[in-house]
């Protein structure tokens, strides 16, 4: 049995025909894959060569980014007070390393310091992104680098090189103020992610600082700079093998921020600080440009670029006299009688006669006896100043009240933050009745009249800090505008104006004179301030008030002198201006526990403060000169060229029998 083929064709022609329609189809196929094919290689050779260039280079080679330098911090006359140094280190890429432990074994032969950090070595190697160099030692000796070149052919991942790490000259005399940097920490790099947005991958990099306090950290996007890039060739394992000068990108340095501070002035407030402490403000009365911010005792910044020692932290912070707090900003303490100056001019805003005159006869009556400390008799204004009798001003308080007292202290600059470029700032407290019913005190808000007495020679509440106490002399001194501190000078050479144009002081100028007249009167004979406050310029003279404010209630009978524990003494402090005729500058000093008797303590320091101020300005100067002074004679010793002579700091570890002993040149 056959079978019939599934496809008969009755005509040789209608096969034929088939045939020709299947080879069309087929052939048209394979011309539309050829036509296809040779586009996308034409695609691929010629359109795309570029991209796919490029992506093989990138395989090819990698590109490691390199932290830029950062800006300098220079004084108002262009001495650098934090700059960058050369520094030699040696670093490990643990992704070019057979084995790491093995690695920190040999380098530990040839360091061996590094054995005491091998854990925290360990971390920060293993927390680094990948194929990057993370710091083992920095500041090697030339010796210790040329060793680790020696051996770095036999330690693979291992180099050395030299690169530029922040260095503060002037150790403590500008560490509150400027602050220091620091290696960025897990917290910074949150805080950046928490306000949406993703840190710049510079701040991976192990050997990258950011500035932790101060104008440090303040301006540190301006500091800072632009980071830059090696473009290096890798081999298959990522390990490089050369470099693409042409391919790599430069750093750009960050900005040179210039401030208003002088060295030498900065410089020797830290010294006659001495062990003490406390803080300093020297301002320019004329601009409002902040001269000298200091508080001590201080700390060397240094410590802190490469990371502090814990135990060196754990000293730093546990020493009783706090050099890490910043005592001029973030630092309140009660202004005592430096503030009986503004209780006066709240009186004769309010129509009191300056030479209304009031008895004192050793103590002022209130529900309880307030004391005074003497009998001064009949005085005015002018006198009681001098005098810095409690009765007087208690007296006028009394018929002010509280908020009469507030509003003068609050245009005079106290319980206000400036705007100076950097954070910290406390505003103090100036209290008033509507205070008290925000903070009552027996539950019905009022404001007692007992209150008062205290309030009016600044006590109970009121406290200050040693800025708003310059800012306030600056004031009395201006005697018609309201001027405004400022701490920056300028960025990247741009000048920064203040942060709000000078008002005019809401007191008549011949009200200002009365306050100007008592506080010359002050450092005159006779007055609380005469003994410690004499410059020695001949006619340039010093005015100021005198202060003592109490630590702590004392009881009946207790005593207040030298007999008692440090942190249970007074507060001593000093405001003043200079010269009395002319005024250019302002201090403020504060002693923390400094004892009674605000011109034992404060007065002698504002003083050496304050004459190098006046012998640093060439107008002074010449005065001085003109008068048959030899002022080059007068000059405290000047600072080298290359930084001053290690200032006073908190010692890292506070002897046993530390007491208070000043440094006060020519104190009398």
């Amino acid at each position: 049995m056959s079978s019939e083929p599934s496809i008969f064709f009755s005509d040789v022609n209608e096969r034929q025909g088939s045939f020709l329609r299947r080879t069309f189809v087929v052939g048209g196929l394979t011309v539309l894959g050829v036509t296809a094919l040779t586009v996308r290689l034409a695609q691929l050779q010629v359109v795309q060569a570029q991209e796919y260039s490029t992506l093989a280079s990138q395989n090819q080679f990698n590109f490691r980014l390199v932290p830029p330098p950062r800006g300098r911090i220079l004084d108002r006359n262009g001495v650098t007070i934090a700059g960058n140094r050369p520094s030699f280190r040696v670093l490990v890429v643990r992704d070019e390393t057979k084995d790491l432990d093995q690695t920190l074994d040999l380098l530990g032969r040839l360091l061996p310091d590094t054995l005491d950090r091998r854990r925290a070595i360990i971390r920060d190697v293993n927390a680094a992104p990948r194929f990057s160099p993370v710091p083992v030692k920095s500041d090697l000796t030339w010796e210790e680098f040329a060793k680790v070149n020696l051996y770095a052919p036999e330690l693979p991942g291992v180099m050395a090189d030299m690169n530029e790490a922040r260095y503060y000259p002037f150790t403590g005399a500008f560490a509150h103020v400027i602050g220091y940097v620091a290696k960025v920490s897990d917290r910074d790099i949150k805080a950046i992610r928490d306000k949406g947005e993703e840190p710049p991958q510079v701040m991976f990099n192990p050997g990258f600082r950011i500035g932790r306090t101060g104008v440090e950290k303040a301006l540190d996007a301006q500091l800072r700079g632009e980071a830059g890039g090696n473009r290096v060739e890798v081999d298959a394992r990522g390990r490089v093998v050369a470099e693409d000068v042409g391919g790599s990108r430069p750093a750009v340095p960050g900005q040179d921020v210039v401030l208003t501070l002088d060295a030498d002035i900065q410089n020797r407030a830290l010294e006659v600080f001495g062990e003490e402490s406390g803080g300093c403000v020297v301002m320019d009365v004329r601009n409002g440009d902040i001269l000298a911010m200091v508080s001590a005792p201080s700390f060397d910044p240094n410590l802190f670029v490469s990371g502090v020692p814990t135990r060196t932290y754990r000293a730093l912070a546990d020493y009783e006299r706090r050099p890490l707090t910043d005592k001029v900003i973030d630092g309140t303490f009660a202004p005592g009688s430096t503030f009986k100056p503004v209780v006066g001019l709240a009186a004769l805003r309010r129509g009191v006669s300056p030479d209304r005159r009031i008895t004192c006869t050793g103590g002022y009556y209130l529900g309880r006896r307030f004391a005074c400390l003497g009998r001064h008799g009949s005085l005015d204004m002018r006198n009681a100043l001098k005098a810095s009798c409690n009765v007087y001003f208690m007296t006028l308080g009394v018929e002010m009240g509280p908020d009469a007292i507030a509003e003068s202290a609050r245009d005079l600059g106290l319980g206000q933050i400036f705007d100076i470029g950097i954070d910290g700032q406390k505003r103090g407290l100036v209290p008033d009745t509507q205070w008290r019913r925000d903070n009552p005190v027996r539950g019905d808000g009022k404001w007692y009249p007992g209150e008062t007495p205290s309030y009016s020679i600044g006590q109970g509440a009121l406290n200050v800090n040693a800025l708003q106490l310059a800012v306030y002399t600056a004031r009395i001194a201006n005697g018609q505008k309201a001027v405004m501190p400022r701490l920056i000078k300028s960025i990247g050479g741009v000048e920064q104006p203040h942060s709000a144009a000078f008002t005019d002081l809401p007191f008549d100028a011949d009200l200002v004179k009365v306050m100007r007249d008592g506080m010359e009167a002050v450092t005159d004979v006779g007055g609380t301030g005469f003994r410690n406050s004499q410059l020695g310029l001949g006619a340039v003279r010093m005015a100021g008030k005198t202060g003592t404010a109490q630590a702590r209630n004392y009881g009946s009978g207790s005593r207040r002198g030298a007999g008692r524990p440090w942190g249970e003494k007074d507060h001593n402090l000093f405001i003043a201006y200079a010269p009395t005729d002319n005024p250019r500058y302002a201090v403020s000093v504060i002693v923390q526990h400094g004892g009674m008797g605000g011109g034992t303590a404060g007065a002698p320091r504002a003083r050496e403060i304050m004459r190098v101020a006046l012998l640093k300005d060439p107008e002074i100067r010449a005065r001085i000169e003109q008068s048959g002074f030899e002022a080059a004679a007068l000059d405290p010793t000047p600072l080298a060229e290359d930084g001053p002579p290690a200032p006073a700091t908190a010692p890292t570890a506070p002897a046993a029998d530390a007491g208070p002993r000043p440094y006060l040149p020519g104190a009398q």
